[in-house]
């Protein structure tokens, strides 16, 4: 009898013909251990009304309704996946390639929220461990992408600067914006958050600092910078693979030793809340859902790494502003909104968790990664940024921890983080510096060193 009240009720939960069913000790488990970028995510869900559909007596088609108002329907980005066969159609017919290049970005704003929805489902089966790891490895997948296909078309340059700026705009943007909006909105009330999860990814940043600057320092140590190139990838393929090492001991301690640190527990929002920690959709349908959305990030990052540079001439700014600048912006909005909007309730750990993690995720396995496979493809990517980049780099993070040092917060510090990033942002939109052949900017000071001591 309960069987088949769950199967009239909620036919969709169905898999092999088995009803999956959570007990409360179970959503409450989970609702525990939920991240703080899932919840950041969850701020763009609706809840669907499966009232209709419930009326249809075919149950095949019943199910694939409730995934298409669930998968699709179900966030307030919906009306951005029209653009998705937009950017395909514009690119098959020939149209203008920068309208293929915005087409693009806007369609892959819904599929990055979607996989985070996606994985939060597939965890409800799985379990907070496994979805924790599911989390810490798409939580940046279009980066990632981005970051592949840009890498076998040897455009290292809108790799590093994809990913810089992935690591500046959550460093800055994003914590900024969270600070400041939360501090306006909470004036009568001090701001305090647990500085212990801040202090571990503050460290794991770095980390990831002291091996972009070593292979930097690394080309003015020698007579002239040609003599360093492969010692400086050795160095980087070295560190990159310290990095990943250090990665994965930040899982074991962020998923089990010490996981009630960064678990984030969204509290006052009572049987609404409690309604939203159950799944909606079952386990291969939460799979299947989650290897679609991913061809289509890949497609639409084809289309982004193509175009990059045809957008780049048409509205006069550089590949750097449109690549640290533009892209983190676009592929994580759903997420970046999600924190400030957690600020404004004063839940700054929720905010801090999605800027600081998401920055982690990229500083120390985006990026290592993205050094690894380059090698695999026989590119030549180092972790050398260049001055420029990795000074900007060196200088969010430090800023970034002296703001977060005393656990409390108020509007003026996010005001300056995001100032500081409005500087930068304002540094590489004037920056025109050419491209080599192989796609990486050649800027050192070496040269102008000699020439002022020859003096």
């Amino acid at each position: 009898m309960g069987s088949r009240q769950i199967q009239q009720e909620q036919p969709w939960l169905l898999e092999n013909g088995n009803p999956k069913v959570l007990t409360k000790e179970a959503r409450h488990g989970h609702g525990r251990s939920r991240t703080a970028r899932g919840m950041s995510s969850s701020s763009f869900r609706k809840k669907s009304d499966h009232a209709l559909v419930s009326r249809i007596r075919c149950a095949s088609l019943r199910n694939v309704l409730v995934n298409i108002q669930e998968v699709i329907l179900g966030t307030k980005l919906s009306i951005l996946f029209p653009a998705i066969p937009a950017a395909i159609v514009a690119h098959y017919l020939g149209l203008g390639r920068p309208w293929v290049f915005i087409l693009s970005l806007l369609g892959l704003t819904p599929l990055a929220e979607r996989v985070s929805f996606l994985t939060e489902q597939i965890a409800f089966f799985t379990g907070p461990t496994v979805g924790g790891l599911l989390n810490a490895t798409c939580g940046n997948i279009t980066e990632l992408i981005i970051a592949i296909f840009a890498l076998s078309s040897d455009q290292i340059a809108v790799v590093k600067y994809s990913l810089l700026g992935s690591i500046l705009s959550n460093l800055l943007l994003v914590l900024g914006t969270s600070l400041l909006c939360g501090g306006i909105a909470n004036l009568g009330v001090e701001q305090k958050y647990d500085r212990r999860q801040a202090d571990v990814n503050s460290l794991m940043l770095l980390l990831a600092l002291l091996c972009h600057l070593l292979p930097l320092l690394f080309t003015f140590s020698a007579a002239s910078p040609e003599l360093t190139v492969e010692p400086s990838l050795y160095l980087s393929r070295s560190a990159s693979i310290v990095m990943l090492a250090a990665y994965f001991a930040y899982l074991i301690f962020q998923l089990w030793t010490h996981r009630q640190l960064f678990e984030a527990e969204d509290e006052g929002e009572g049987e609404s809340n409690e309604a939203e920690e159950e799944a909606v959709i079952g386990f291969w349908s939460s799979f299947g859902w989650l290897a679609g959305m991913t061809v289509f990030i890949a497609l639409l990052s084809e289309y982004v790494v193509d175009t990059i540079q045809d957008a780049s001439d048409s509205w006069g700014l550089s590949v750097s502003f449109l690549s640290i600048i533009l892209l983190p912006i676009v592929g994580n909005a759903a997420e970046h909104a999600g924190a400030i909007i957690f600020a404004f309730k004063n839940k700054l750990d929720i905010s801090l968790g999605v800027a600081l993690g998401s920055a982690t995720q990229i500083s120390m396995f985006a990026v290592p990664l993205c050094v690894i496979v380059a090698w695999i493809m026989g590119v030549k990517m180092d972790l050398n940024f260049n001055l420029l980049e990795t000074g900007s780099l060196a200088l969010a993070i430090i800023v970034t921890g002296f703001t977060l040092q005393d656990g409390t917060s108020h509007y003026l510090k996010g005001l300056i983080l995001l100032l500081c990033y409005f500087v930068i942002g304002a540094c590489f939109f004037v920056q025109r510096t050419p491209n080599d052949p192989n796609g990486v900017n050649n800027i050192t000071i070496k040269s102008v060193t000699d020439s002022v001591l020859s003096a």
